[in-house]
């Protein structure tokens, strides 16, 4: 059995720093797959997740890892769950869920009829806070659920978020926006940490959501979804540039289904990327529609 190898050390005792050309290297590659675009002003952030992941397989240099990427699918999997940040809590941006319930799902519904499948999608959906929060919500808020088939995916490029939103399992800081009952009604308290007890959401609910492994800018995964009514795509678009943008954008108006609606970050804007949207400002929300009939646009290629 041949040992692993130690990655070079910076003084530190850190795994070195990537050369320049070592960094532009390992950029390119992470934008190809991912779109988010990372440079020299990151670093320190790419210099240190790099080193773990080199450390983990056993590098012995830069190349033989960026060697690796190229022939192991499972360790570019890794490699960019460690670059995802997962920042979320239940009821984030609370605004658009009443726009949601009290706008959007009212005026799809007047076009179908009773028990029709409404689909709405979370991408990203991080941990299964903003997926679950939909459900809850739309439980609590949106009289008319029990009278459609309400559909909620969430999909996410990070695996392990994803195994610990199938899991629902959450600390006391994720749940703090929500109220004591609902609390009550929706989750168990279990053994935490010692910051405290978590909180697991019930059964009930963990079935009603699905999960699923998607990329936004990599059309085959995305296809597989099919069409929905409702995406929520909150602070994703922040890391991208704007060639990424434009074509995640237009691959979340293809999602869409016509007459269907767009939420996005509230420090995100379809200014610059796309005119196939229609502005909508709503009471509580600024969302983006996809018009019922096709308008040609510089956002995209016409509808299939």
């Amino acid at each position: 059995m041949t040992p692993r190898r130690a990655p070079p050390l910076g003084p530190n005792g850190d795994a070195a720093p990537l050369s320049a050309s070592d960094l532009a290297r390992f950029c390119a590659f992470l934008y190809a797959r991912t779109g988010m675009q990372f440079g020299e002003g990151k670093r320190y952030y790419i210099d240190r997740r790099v080193g773990q992941r080199m450390a983990v397989n056993g590098s012995g240099s830069f190349d033989d890892y960026f060697n690796q990427l190229h022939t192991d699918p499972v360790e570019v999997e890794r490699l960019i769950n460690s670059f995802t940040i997962n920042e979320t809590y239940f009821y984030r941006e609370e605004h658009q869920l009443k726009s949601l319930s009290g706008d959007m799902l009212p005026d799809i519904a007047s076009r179908r009829g009773a028990g029709d499948k409404l689909r709405i999608w979370s991408i990203p959906c991080s941990t299964g806070e903003e997926p679950y929060s939909i459900a809850i919500w739309l439980l609590e808020n949106w009289p008319m659920v029990d009278a459609y088939n309400v559909e909620i995916v969430g999909s996410d490029i990070d695996t392990q978020a994803l195994a610990e939103a199938r899991l629902g399992r959450f600390a006391a800081k994720s749940v703090v926006r929500l109220p004591q009952r609902v609390r009550q009604d929706y989750f168990i308290p279990v053994k935490g940490n010692a910051a405290g007890e978590d909180h697991q959401i019930i059964q009930d609910l963990r079935e009603s959501v699905i999960f699923t492994s998607a990329n936004l800018i990599d059309d085959d995964t995305l296809a597989i979804h099919g069409r929905f009514d409702v995406i929520f795509c909150r602070n994703l678009l922040i890391y991208f540039d704007d060639p990424s943008r434009r074509k995640a954008v237009r691959n979340l108006y293809d999602r869409l289904l016509p007459g269907g609606y767009l939420c996005l970050g509230h420090s995100e804007s379809m200014a610059r990327l796309s005119d196939r949207f229609q502005v909508r400002r709503f009471e509580d929300a600024v969302v983006y529609q996809r018009p019922l009939q096709h308008r040609p646009g510089r956002g995209g290629d016409p509808d299939g």
